[in-house]
């Protein structure tokens, strides 16, 4: 089993949404647990995207997106937003300047709409979150449009975790590992992220893959980010 050692965790919660922290807070646990990069992804839809979003883009740009050495990531996470005005929202969001931005899956513990897996992938968004049973024909459609998939800690949502890394390997698409943490109790570790990564029978060459998506998306927010693309 390969060692996992910094954490890059793009999709968690603060109380702008259903968390449990002020960004501030979730920010400095975040750093305490050994995080390397934390994103912060409340869920948002067209009645609170300004408010959410431009709250925690303020907390992340009065610290220049850095807390000590962790890069810090302001973000969203579409919610139930329906199907067909998800490429309407995405839109909206990259004119606000959202440097990353997460569709809610359809994750098999709850009623998210049929069809949201594929507006999300069409829209270009850039995770694709706990997708649940993805069909084969939409793993491939993200990984032909550059979407990353998924593979999540949170308790219900990662029950389809190895049917996404099949589906995967299959089509070639880039996976990521979030936390979806609602509070520092859900934070990664490095042995709970080996166990989620191996628990959903990736191999070692498919959990180097999956760490090197991870900076390799690290490196494009980031770079975005250094050009004041989250300001607003």
């Amino acid at each position: 089993m390969l060692k996992i050692n910094n954490i890059i965790d793009f999709h968690s919660h603060t109380f702008f949404s259903d968390g449990q922290l002020s960004p501030a807070e979730h920010i400095r646990r975040a750093y305490i647990a050994g995080y390397k990069a934390l994103g912060i992804t409340d869920h948002v839809d067209f009645s609170n995207i300004d408010f959410v979003y431009d709250s925690v883009s303020r907390m992340a740009a009065e610290i220049d997106y850095r807390y000590e050495d962790m890069t810090v990531i302001p973000g969203i996470e579409i919610t139930h937003v329906p199907p067909h005005k998800i490429g309407k929202i995405t839109d909206y969001a990259r004119s606000k300047g959202i440097p990353l931005i997460i569709v809610h899956g359809e994750s098999p513990v709850e009623p998210v709409a049929p069809g949201t897996n594929r507006a999300a992938i069409e829209a270009g968004v850039d995770i694709l979150a706990h997708p649940g049973l993805i069909t084969e024909a939409d793993m491939q459609a993200a990984a032909d449009n550059d979407v990353y998939v998924e593979i999540s800690a949170r308790k219900g949502h990662g029950i389809t975790d190895g049917h996404i890394a099949n589906l995967a390997q299959l089509c070639g698409t880039k996976l990521v590992l979030d936390s979806d943490a609602h509070s520092d109790e859900n934070f990664l570790t490095p042995d709970f992220a080996q166990k989620v990564l191996y628990g959903c029978g990736m191999n070692d060459e498919q959990v180097e893959t999956l760490l090197e998506n991870q900076k390799c998306l690290l490196r494009r927010i980031e770079e975005k980010l250094s050009h004041g693309f989250a300001h607003t």
